[in-house]
């Protein structure tokens, strides 16, 4: 046992305690079950909104590294030496994904089970939120969960049980009475000791499935709210209620249906979630199958397609990192609208530099921070919310920092990221080498400070007075667009012209399409596409193609080139916008309205003549009466 997870006697619960423990819980689902049926829903509302609280630490997506989060919630004032809650009356905010990946997620969990129980005795409170690794836990979807995770199970295991579904998986392979050692390698690869002690404890009545059905989906907290994934326009429609009680409600609903499928062989413990659908589709009745049995297998299979699993479902959705301002600060205003809230604080994807960051203006705050760092190179970082005040302390220092501002989209780099002015200054000044031309005949050069290299397309000055792709990259950065790379003048040679920085691995818009890829963009592609319409028609681009659209293929951020038909003199849309639906919201009128024409001037002369910044002016002023 190691040394950091020395427990104080005190803190011991022992096997009577886990027993009692398991009682309440079961109790407390019936009545809970109980009141919600006959209860109006409303009531529970405030079941996940708190006020008044003085102090709120929040860290999120631990992936069972165990030490790293008691090292952090020690940093943080939530845990003293011997591992006892020491915050008083603060609120703990575990914003999901305690589970999968690491080795140690049963310590984790089993920490913060005791924490709940002290910190409500000293009148705090622990609040640990359904992330999608404890759903893909709960119904089956094992794809990341380490061996080491099973085995800490592993003595709760007995080798009947073991017997049982090996002769099962025998049966289902058509090995039936033919147990070979290949077969049996094969079962103990495929369902390591301590799998089905696993799978059990993550039942409904298991240890810690009843304790992860208990919890909630999305708390408020001071008005500000704390969800795994993020806050989609799906939570506006249905608000608190419908994601801790709905949403939540069909997960409970489809654990509770595995254990009477179970018994009855329809489903096995060893068969994926993503099987379910297909076996339940499949399954042909008995006489003797009773209607109870047929009603859970039809119950299942809806509940499968439960919005809570979906991509933009509370647990999975990453549009408030992804998507730009323009696509997503209205969105996200209406649904924090709708729950009662100021802002929002994040896990699920993993910050760029591995640090606590926040969007629009403090409306996001992201705490993913890698905290496993084995798998994601980042450490344990907590956020601490006092009043007004915001604070970021690190697992390994007692120095005490704020939230940083989310970076460009376009300027991140592998293995870290190059803020856009970094990138400029790399691009003005830095050594250019590796001339050549890629297959779309553009000129390819990289450039480099010594330390840090990047490729550029280098894009030759036709016009003596246009810059075209600069003034596209220019606005972009003033309307906070975020999808024109970089961009700066640069001659190469004796020839005068512009770089503009080539993120890796792209992909264009033709090539998505005919690959039938791009489905699971971190930000939408129809809502990337609108903002790129407006933008498209705001500079009057008659050249955009969907080989100008391109694409990084990690996460499928739409990146606009080739602006060489852009910022025309014309007044009126490019025709081949002429008859688009135009999403002109709040968020673009603001950013339209301060493009002033004084802006245009100071940010335009010297690389748009007066005639086309005449007819930007005009064209913004269209869009504005839109």
């Amino acid at each position: 046992m190691r040394q950091i997870a020395a427990r104080s006697a005190s803190n011991y619960t022992g096997a009577w305690d886990d027993l009692a423990e398991m009682m309440i819980r079961y109790l407390t689902r019936l009545l809970a079950l109980f009141l919600a049926c006959s209860l109006p829903l409303a009531a529970s509302a405030n079941e996940w909104q708190f006020s008044g609280v003085e102090r709120i630490v929040a860290v999120s997506d631990i992936h069972g590294a165990y030490e790293p989060l008691v090292a952090t919630l020690q940093q943080a004032g939530v845990l003293d030496a011997d591992l006892g809650w020491a915050a008083g009356a603060a609120h703990l905010v575990i914003v999901g994904d305690i589970l999968d990946r690491g080795p140690d997620s049963r310590d984790a969990m089993d920490l913060l089970m005791r924490l709940e129980r002290e910190a409500e005795a000293a009148g705090g409170m622990v609040h640990v939120l359904i992330g999608n690794h404890e759903a893909m836990n709960l119904i089956g979807d094992l794809r990341y969960v380490a061996k080491e995770e099973f085995a800490a199970f592993a003595d709760e295991e007995t080798e009947e049980e073991r017997a049982r579904w090996l002769t099962e998986y025998a049966r289902k392979k058509g090995a039936e009475g033919d147990i070979n050692e290949e077969l049996r390698r094969e079962f103990d690869e495929r369902f390591p000791a301590g799998f089905f002690a696993h799978r059990r404890e993550f039942g409904a009545d298991g240890k810690y499935g009843a304790w992860l059905l208990s919890q909630p989906v999305v708390v408020v907290i001071n008005a500000t709210a704390f969800v795994h994934g993020g806050l989609s326009p799906m939570i506006a429609e249905i608000g608190l209620d419908g994601v801790n009680g709905t949403l939540a409600g069909e997960l409970e609903r489809y654990i509770e249906n595995l254990e009477p499928l179970y018994a009855a062989g329809v489903l096995t413990p060893m068969d994926n979630f993503y099987a379910h659908p297909r076996i339940l589709q499949s399954y042909m009745p008995t006489v003797e199958a009773d209607a109870a049995l047929i009603k859970a297998i039809e119950e299942t299979r809806k509940l499968a397609e439960s919005d809570l699993h979906a991509p933009d479902g509370p647990l999975w959705y990453r549009g408030n990192v992804a998507c730009c301002r323009l696509v997503e600060e209205d969105r996200l205003q209406s649904v924090l609208d709708a729950i009662g809230a100021e802002r929002v604080v994040i896990g699920h994807t993993p910050t760029q530099g591995r640090r606590i960051l926040e969007r629009f203006d403090g409306d996001v705050i992201e705490v993913d921070t890698g905290m496993l760092s084995e798998r994601y190179g980042g450490s344990g970082n907590a956020l601490i919310i006092e009043g007004d005040r915001l604070a970021v302390v690190n697992e390994e220092s007692t120095e005490v920092t704020t939230p940083q501002p989310h970076p460009r989209q376009v300027g991140s780099r592998p293995g870290g990221f190059l803020s856009a002015d970094a990138t400029e200054a790399l691009l003005a000044s830095g050594e250019i080498s590796n001339e050549r031309e890629d297959a779309a005949g553009r000129t390819i050069v990289t450039v480099s400070d010594g330390s840090r290299s990047v490729d550029a397309v280098f894009m030759k000055r036709e016009n003596k007075e246009t810059y075209p792709d600069l003034a596209a990259y220019r606005l972009d950065r003033l309307l906070e667009l975020d999808m024109v790379p970089v961009t700066v003048m640069r001659d190469l040679g004796r020839r005068e012209g512009a770089l503009q920085f080539l993120p890796p691995k792209l992909m264009n818009e033709k090539e998505r399409s005919g690959a039938g890829r791009g489905g699971s963009a971190n930000c939408p592609l129809p809502q990337q596409w609108s903002a790129m319409y407006v933008f498209d028609v705001l500079i009057h681009n008659e050249g955009r193609t969907p080989e100008r659209m391109t694409y990084r293929t990690d996460d499928w951020q739409l990146i606009l080139v080739g602006h060489d038909r852009a910022f025309g003199k014309g007044k009126d849309r490019p025709r081949h916008l002429e008859n688009i639906d135009l999403e002109v919201g709040d968020g673009w009128r603001n950013v339209l309205a301060a493009l002033t024409d004084d802006v245009i001037e100071r940010e335009f002369d010297g690389i748009l003549d007066r005639r086309r910044r005449t007819a930007l002016a005009a064209r913004r002023d269209a869009l504005l009466e839109d």
